[in-house]
């Protein structure tokens, strides 16, 4: 699949996927989403959705700070099938709570990658387009904060780079545990009460590993993930850009000069 991908605007808002419209795990700080809330992001987690705090904080990010989202569009079908949202740490209420907190000063915070159904592997080009639009606006870092979860993906070892953790127990296995489970350890390690933990909203561990990121906080489950940008990677997109600008007006113009000097016919003339 080729999805179209493009920024996340209000005009957009109303086409994102219900979720995505609505979850405000990131967005809003827990001790006030439960006043706002109408329901819970699933039946066993009980994390808040409010769409209008959901569209009051993009609202807010994109007048003050500017983008902070990136949309995947389906071009048969013209339907959204994946977001991805990034802002500065200090508006995003929940990154404080999370015991590899906090985010670094110099880094953008990318909170969650989601996509729809049979849509997965438009997560690659999402993830592509955040650093595309943070280079160019010279942001040194993305960081994340990932979840070590899902069969078949790394264990938590693999992302525990620290000897243990002080007053934590051995851990097994957790690479079969189910999201339910992995929301109840959560509840009992994060630093505030009723700690609902939306498991939509957080991105795999794994996915960010095979995406470049370094560990920088290491945690058993929640390990804290950073991708440097590199200054000369602004560059480059800079010239790929104004490339394909030439690539576009040397068509147009092509296409303006054959149809200049495309064969007329002769107008034939009285017979007899």
């Amino acid at each position: 699949m080729d999805p179209v991908i493009s920024r996340l605007s209000l005009e957009s808002f109303e086409s994102l996927p219900p979720h995505a419209r609505r979850c405000i795990f990131w967005e809003v700080d827990p001790t006030t989403a439960a006043a706002s809330s109408s329901a819970g992001c699933g039946p066993e987690i009980g994390a808040y959705e409010s769409e209008f705090d959901k569209e009051a904080w993009i609202s807010a990010a994109l007048l003050e700070w500017g983008a902070c989202g990136q949309i995947a569009t389906d071009r048969g079908t013209g339907v959204v099938v994946g977001t991805a949202f990034y802002a500065p740490p200090g508006r995003v209420p929940r990154s404080r709570l999370f015991p590899t907190s906090p985010v670094s000063a110099d880094a953008i915070l990318l909170t969650a990658i989601s996509t729809e159904p049979g849509y997965e592997e438009v997560a690659v080009p999402l993830l592509d387009a955040v650093v595309t639009d943070l280079v160019r606006r010279g942001v040194r870092a993305i960081e994340s904060f990932g979840m070590v979860r899902s069969s078949g993906l790394p264990t938590a070892s693999d992302f525990d780079v620290d000897a243990g953790i002080p007053g934590s127990r051995p851990l097994p296995d957790i690479s079969a545990w189910s999201d339910e489970e992995i929301v109840n350890v959560a509840r009992e390690i994060l630093d505030y009460p009723q700690a609902d933990l939306c498991t939509q909203c957080m991105i795999d561990a794994a996915f960010l590993k095979d995406s470049g990121f370094d560990v920088v906080a290491s945690h058993p489950r929640f390990p804290r993930f950073r991708l440097e940008l590199d200054e000369g990677l602004g560059w480059k997109s800079e010239v790929e850009g104004a490339l394909e600008k030439l690539v576009v007006m040397a068509a147009i113009d092509l296409a303006g000069r054959e149809r200049t000097f495309a064969p007329i016919g002769r107008r034939q003339g009285p017979t007899g």
